[in-house]
């Protein structure tokens, strides 16, 4: 009862609100996606995403022994496929001598100890730039499930610790688990992109991998057939459960800001760890606002990683990243 209970005691200075303070960050919470591109001593930044860089395998080596210096302990890679080496079955993808395949295992050659996760989707491979095989209009689900699983088993014979499949095929984390036990990868994880909805915050990250839906009759013009609905609450608890029922170690909920809701709800139900994406629009808008000089970049960098982990991620897939262990100090 006030006066005897005043709040503002626990924020008189900096030192009693350090002490009292309910959610830290530090550098083993963050995944740190990493763009990939064919040739030799590249380092091209992404015009959406400022200070975001694609990179070519020599340069993915560098990259990745600085991040384990800072304190970053985690990757997802991802890569850039030249067109040439698409079609509409993604064959490349289950090349093992591919981009991925040989970006998993430079960076355990640059830093063994490195954990290394890996996008599995078939829209950098698609000529049609989809998830999924397209066929008469409509994306295939269990033939397009198939070819994630060979995938997963190819990343997972280059070194990768955890396969990420980001795809939203129903079922596929079941086919994806029995694909690397019957493999023998038992030790490779799955961390599955349980609730990703259909989301506009995804543009930058199109035009890094060049990886957006083509405008083509007879192919869907957005992904919503298999991403989730916005306005969709209950159902993401729905997807990520069955997908901990098919042997996902960890979930996902992507993008971040928009839907803490949905993080916190599924933190609140699970019993697995559960990682949230802070995706590329996400992270443009601060860089555009911030240059603007409409907002301080670092403080409201901060402000969305530390909510993030209030709602419950275990895990915090970020651009920000190294800029956050840097302010860290």
């Amino acid at each position: 009862m006030y006066p005897l209970r005043r709040n503002r005691r626990l924020r008189t200075n900096e030192a009693i609100r350090h002490l009292v303070r309910e959610t830290i960050l530090t550098p083993s919470d963050f995944l740190v996606p990493l763009f990939v591109v064919e040739g030799t001593n590249v380092k091209e930044e992404i015009a959406s995403m400022p200070n975001y860089y694609r990179l070519s395998i020599d340069q993915l080596e560098k990259e990745v022994k600085e991040l384990w210096n800072m304190g970053l302990c985690a990757v997802l890679l991802f890569v850039k496929v030249p067109d040439d080496l698409k079609d509409n079955k993604g064959t490349e993808a289950l090349n093992p001598d591919g981009l991925m395949q040989l970006a998993i295992k430079a960076v355990k050659n640059a830093c063994p100890e490195m954990l290394v996760m890996t996008d599995v989707a078939l829209d950098p491979y698609s000529s049609l730039g989809h998830d999924g095989i397209v066929q008469d209009g409509m994306i295939l689900n269990d033939e397009t499930s198939e070819v994630l699983a060979e995938m997963s088993v190819s990343h997972a014979a280059a070194g990768a610790d955890f396969v990420a499949p980001s795809d939203m095929m129903d079922g596929r984390i079941l086919t994806i688990r029995e694909a690397l036990e019957d493999e023998g990868h038992i030790n490779t994880g799955i961390m599955s992109y349980s609730a990703k909805y259909a989301s506009a915050f995804y543009g930058p990250f199109r035009d890094a991998l060049d990886s957006a839906p083509v405008d083509m009759k007879n192919v869907p013009k957005d992904k919503k057939t298999y991403q989730m609905d916005s306005a969709n609450r209950f159902e993401a608890i729905t997807e990520t459960q069955a997908d901990i029922d098919e042997g996902a170690d960890i979930v996902m909920v992507k993008p971040g800001s928009a839907y803490l809701d949905i993080l916190r709800e599924i933190r609140n139900e699970v019993d697995v760890p559960v990682a949230v994406y802070q995706v590329s629009g996400e992270y443009a808008m601060v860089k555009a606002a911030a240059e603007k000089g409409w907002l301080d970049h670092d403080a409201v960098m901060m402000e969305q990683l530390i909510a993030f982990k209030r709602a419950g991620a275990t895990i915090i897939a970020s651009y920000f990243a190294k800029d956050a262990v840097r302010l860290m100090g």
